[in-house]
């Protein structure tokens, strides 16, 4: 009999709640592998998609934004704090930073704030302020505060190196329901596979979410480096010395003056 009561209480709840956004987002890149080769100065991918509301969607009273988060491969890193000692400046102070994004772009259609409210942007881990950077501390691995000095300065390079960035003009709707934003992708991001997170928001809330990925890969002569590098380590640095060698021989031989 209570069993019978608490599946009537559950129906009850679900007849009772507030209908569901039914927008649907689709989402898709330009490219979904990037290739490096020796002239590679970075490239721009475009990223585009559609909201497809259907009968059930309920009223917007605004328009729809989106936010997306490009995530590349992660590593873990370390920052140094310098001092001046005795007029020579020596590293003092350093921290680990713990499995974090190689690569970490935030597009969205206008600023994060006027979006969605802080908590949900915190409990999403929207933006480079609500992003866990996990550092290693003693024994201890855990995010610090947002003013925290090294977590600072960690942003503030990977910023300098176009390898973090936050664009809040990046995507634009040429519809009401059709979008395009722009990922900029630097000569240094890393290899390795890179996920693009894409939100739909509407009247401050997530309503619908999808995903995509695309794949930075060496080809040629530079990925016939990087893996002899990586497979064959001992046989790559003998090789790397004695052509090092073999080049020094050979220019004291054309530059030899009698």
């Amino acid at each position: 009999m209570r069993r019978a009561a608490t599946g009537l209480v559950a129906a009850l709840v679900l007849l009772t709640a507030p209908p569901a956004g039914a927008e649907r987002l689709i989402a898709s890149l330009s490219s979904h592998r990037v290739q490096i080769t020796s002239i590679f100065n970075g490239v721009e991918l475009v990223l585009f998609g559609t909201v497809e509301p259907d009968a059930n969607s309920v009223p917007r009273n605004n328009a729809y934004d989106i936010i997306a988060t490009v995530t590349g491969p992660r590593e873990t890193e370390v920052t140094r704090r310098k001092e001046r000692v005795f007029g020579i400046w020596v590293n003092v102070e350093a921290r680990t930073f713990v499995e974090v994004p190689s690569y970490l772009a935030v597009l969205s259609t206008k600023p994060l704030q006027a979006i969605a409210n802080e908590d949900t942007l915190r409990r999403l881990q929207i933006g480079l302020a609500h992003t866990l950077l996990p550092q290693q501390i003693g024994p201890d691995i855990a995010d610090v505060v947002a003013d925290d000095q090294f977590r600072q300065a960690f942003l503030r390079i990977k910023q300098a190196r176009r390898l973090y960035s936050e664009s809040t003009n990046a995507v634009t709707f040429l519809t009401p329901t059709l979008f395009r934003g722009s990922i900029e992708v630097p000569a240094e991001a890393p290899i390795g596979t890179y996920d693009v997170d894409v939100k739909l928001f509407a009247d401050g809330a997530m309503i619908a979410r999808t995903n995509s990925a695309f794949e930075i890969v060496k080809v040629g002569f530079e990925r016939f480096i990087a893996g002899s590098a990586a497979d064959h380590g001992i046989l790559y640095g003998f090789a790397t010395a004695a052509m090092a060698l073999m080049t020094g021989w050979f220019a004291s031989v054309v530059f030899r003056r009698d």
